[in-house]
């Protein structure tokens, strides 16, 4: 059995008074440990995608569900809690919080959790310590270089222990060194802790790096 599966999923936005059609009777199966690359156009929808497989947004129709668990028929409250516990999400743009340091950005899940402090301190720098931000634990994050900031987004991601990790063009505001050194870190996560990830990206040694590659276009995926 697959750990991710999508069937019949569709999405639509309105924009102004016309209804654009994103997804298409998307069919999607990933398997538990797989790192699957998700590549296309821009704007094609795989934001979209991520979003709906992570239970950040909800389809028109179809179903996703992920281990044991259908996201497409759980309750907004069930729902909050599967996202905030079971997925990790790294973004673009890292999304931390400039008023707060490298370790407090990456506990802000825990405390979310109400993990306690000690706990949620200990894993965070035990994180922090193996993206190689040990000595950057008290930066703020316009004290860090773009790169750093993306390894604390990683360790943010993975501070909970999630199921599973969704990327989203994780390398594409980063130069081509620093991106590879984040596709290279992102793969070595991903084994070490046991993942199954989808990550959409329009970087070909990341895609590469993956298990697999589906394109994604005209609302359906293919193989690349």
């Amino acid at each position: 059995m697959s750990f991710v599966s999508v069937s019949g999923l569709n999405k639509s936005f309105t924009v102004g008074s016309q209804r654009i059609h994103i997804l298409r009777d998307l069919h999607l199966e990933v398997a538990a440990g797989e790192m699957v690359a998700i590549v296309g156009a821009s704007g094609v929808g795989k934001s979209t995608l991520l979003h709906l497989l992570g239970a950040l947004d909800r389809c028109d129709s179809g179903t996703v569900r992920v281990s044991d668990s259908e996201l497409t028929s759980m309750s907004d409250a069930a729902v909050v809690e599967f996202r905030n516990r079971h997925v990790g999400f790294v973004f673009q743009f890292h999304h931390l919080m400039p008023e707060f340091d490298a370790a407090e950005n990456v506990e802000m899940p825990m405390r979310v959790a109400r993990v306690p402090r000690q706990e949620s301190r200990r894993r965070a720098t035990e994180l922090l310590s193996r993206v190689g931000l040990a000595e950057r634990l008290s930066h703020r994050p316009g004290m860090l270089s773009g790169g750093e900031q993306q390894r604390v987004a990683v360790a943010r991601a993975l501070v909970m222990q999630p199921l599973l990790l969704l990327a989203d063009e994780p390398t594409g505001d980063l130069d081509e060194n620093t991106g590879d050194a984040l596709h290279h870190l992102l793969r070595e996560m991903h084994a070490e802790h046991g993942l199954t990830s989808v990550i959409a990206t329009h970087n070909p040694r990341l895609a590469a790096a993956c298990d697999r590659v589906l394109r994604l276009e005209r609302g359906s995926l293919h193989p690349a």
